[in-house]
């Protein structure tokens, strides 16, 4: 396992406070599918990224848990997805020459932000709050303050193509003054954290320096991918609902329909001979 494709939580042993670290190296560059995005938008995404797999800590069930931010401004979509196996994608969308702020509220516009859980059983939930916020760290954690009543912190940090990612959130039996002090320390501390440390050191040598003070517990680390769901099945998905007669037409002009995925830039191409198979139609056609 690369130290650099992790996830590992901690827990603080005496406060009621769980922790988790994100680093993305190699899955993160294999994730860009080779686009050579504007470092703004580079570095929105993998923070959105990043905290996609943060948030598939809290799965407890086989599924995906999705983060889409849309937006009337130049950078019209964020979007990152992870199950929990820890294997993501993701996916920005957006106009280069009109990006000329590093502000979020510049570049997304009028945007919300939506979190969505889709079980492989059960019942699919999604949580929308409006992107109000200076930063996505700050957007998620208003997210969790309106949707779960949790504080909750992030930090996000990029050195050179390397992601680092930090969440912080107080446990659901959190409730005196004494544990709010603790939070408090804790964030402080954790905002302390530079990217040169995050580069240079490993989550243990970081978690014991940053929390020195109070007992902690380090789980095992587990191994970041990135991993693409798209299929030729799924492509063809995609044709049966454009319709026969859509599928026909643009056979008239065209040799092969031909999909690409957005996400990893995999090429499929659908003959007459496939679609008369998948709308099971005779050879005529």
């Amino acid at each position: 396992m690369s130290g650099n494709d992790t996830f590992q939580k901690f827990l603080f042993d005496d406060l009621h406070i769980r922790g988790e670290w994100v680093r993305l190296g190699s899955s993160f560059h294999e994730a860009l599918g080779g686009r050579n995005y504007h470092p703004t938008v580079k570095e929105l995404l993998a923070q959105t990224a990043a905290a996609s797999v943060l948030l598939t800590g809290t799965l407890k069930f086989e599924g995906l848990l999705s983060i889409h931010a849309r937006g009337s401004g130049p950078v019209n979509l964020l979007m990152a997805e992870s199950n929990e196996k820890k294997q993501f994608r993701c996916l920005a969308n957006y106009s280069e020459q009109d990006v000329h702020s590093s502000k979020l509220s510049e570049l997304l516009g009028q945007a919300q932000l939506a979190i969505t859980i889709d079980p492989a059983r059960g019942q699919r939930y999604q949580g929308i709050v409006p992107l109000e916020k200076a930063s996505i760290a700050d957007c998620l954690a208003h997210y969790f303050e309106l949707s779960e009543q949790l504080d909750t912190h992030f930090v996000f940090h990029m050195v050179g193509d390397q992601v680092h990612a930090l969440m912080l959130q107080k446990l659901p039996e959190y409730r005196d003054a004494e544990d709010q002090d603790a939070w408090n320390r804790v964030v402080q501390l954790a905002n302390t954290l530079s990217p040169e440390e995050w580069r240079d050191a490993d989550n243990r040598t970081l978690t014991m320096r940053l929390f020195h003070e109070e007992q902690v517990a380090l789980f095992d680390a587990e191994e970041v991918s990135f991993k693409c769901s798209c299929s030729r099945a799924r492509s063809l998905a995609s044709i049966e609902s454009l319709g026969v007669d859509e599928a026909l037409e643009i056979l008239e002009t065209e040799a092969v329909i031909a999909v690409d995925c957005q996400f990893c830039n995999t090429h499929y191409e659908f003959d007459r001979s496939d679609i008369n198979t998948l709308f099971k139609l005779g050879k005529a056609h």
